[in-house]
């Protein structure tokens, strides 16, 4: 009878070797577009994660915050704080445009946000720029999103990576991203009642 132990190490002998083969033709390196999307939480999340992952590696970063407004929230203190050196931290939204109630308000502070975050991206001491919440602002046309194609396409530094955060991410930006992933909500407590958690969502 065939020892379990031994079918276990003749299985993984076979991936590696499958996976060393794979990794051979992994030779390029640039800096990626990434799209976080999808209404499932977790978007920000993982962007701030990239943030401190970046940090960690001695990547100077920048985050551009879009629609969410100047209110407090752990990643923003946390950043501004400890990490000022490492990480820019700017906010250009006033709010959620429920909030806001000024359509024009909101689009000039979209503006705003876009040539910040592109002046960040265009820096060349920055390897990583969070635009956050950027694919709301899209979502309304507050920004021209061929506009914002192009500038990826055609003006993003090689090496330089950025991630794109927001439900509702636009077509045209899926196209040309390097990694898309869409978080896929299977349940939240707000819709039983429960607010809004200190950690959790802010």
């Amino acid at each position: 009878m065939e020892d379990p132990t031994d079918r276990h190490a003749e299985k993984m002998k076979r991936i590696k070797a499958a996976r060393d083969e794979m990794m051979l033709s992994k030779t390029e390196e640039k800096g990626l577009v990434i799209v976080h999307t999808g209404s499932g939480k977790g978007k920000s999340s993982s962007g701030f994660g990239m943030v401190m992952r970046c940090i960690a590696h001695g990547m100077p970063c920048a985050v551009v915050q879009f629609i969410k407004g100047d209110r407090d929230t752990g990643e923003k203190t946390l950043l501004r704080d400890r990490f000022a050196k490492e990480c820019r931290f700017f906010v250009s939204g006033e709010g959620f445009t429920w909030e806001t109630q000024d359509r024009e308000r909101d689009i000039a502070a979209a503006q705003n946000g876009w040539r910040i975050a592109q002046k960040q991206i265009l820096d060349p001491q920055i390897q990583f720029v969070l635009l956050d919440e950027i694919n709301i602002a899209l979502r309304y046309d507050y920004l021209d999103v061929d506009e914002v194609v192009d500038f990826l396409r055609n003006d993003k530094p090689h090496m330089t990576h950025v991630c794109l955060t927001g439900r509702n991410a636009k077509p045209e930006l899926i196209e040309i991203a390097d990694l898309v992933t869409e978080m896929t909500l299977i349940k939240h407590p707000f819709r039983s009642g429960v607010m809004a958690q200190r950690g959790i969502e802010f």
